[in-house]
């Protein structure tokens, strides 16, 4: 049960980079079209920069939990080398603690934003709802749920995870 919940994560967390990475390469190619269409164009286009800020909210919330499970987000280090390891084990549940509090709370809270939130439009885009904009909060929260258990019940990903894939190689 452990390794298929731990495979499905794996799954997760791809899908997580992925979607990240393709609003980062959306980002990048419709900034300069609504900078090449004010200046050059000399006709704004309206769309470009909310686009980009919808797609930063997503890539954000969604990238952080990737972040997350990769263990790369920012943390003291300093700190965790310089006690004993009965503490260090206790600082990284306190950790754990506090992330699935910060992630509940996005779950609970980002999902009423967009409930009360739904039935409002974005000017530049009609057809779209508001709370389909702050949908990536809950969605970030779930998922960083899902891989604070993966952490909890089956400990770290193993090293043959593809999130290990792109470390630096020895030169030697």
């Amino acid at each position: 049960m452990r390794a298929r919940y731990a495979h499905a994560m794996e799954r997760l967390y791809l899908a997580c980079v992925g979607i990240s990475g393709l609003a980062l390469i959306v980002i990048t190619l419709v900034i300069p079209y609504g900078v090449f269409m004010r200046y050059a164009m000399n006709s704004a286009a309206s769309w470009p920069e909310p686009l980009a800020v919808l797609l930063m909210v997503l890539f954000s919330f969604v990238g952080g939990a990737a972040v997350y499970r990769a263990n790369l987000h920012m943390a003291v280090v300093a700190l965790l080398e310089a006690v004993n390891e009965r503490t260090r084990k206790a600082l990284l549940a306190l950790v754990d603690l506090c992330m699935l509090a910060t992630a509940l709370f996005m779950l609970g809270y980002g999902g009423h934003l967009v409930v009360v939130t739904w039935h409002q439009v974005i000017a530049e885009f009609p057809g779209l709802s508001v709370g389909i904009t702050y949908l990536p909060i809950p969605v970030g929260g779930l998922i960083t749920v899902l891989f604070i258990v993966e952490r909890v019940w089956c400990g770290e990903p193993p090293r043959t995870s593809i999130m290990y894939s792109d470390q630096p190689q020895d030169l030697e």
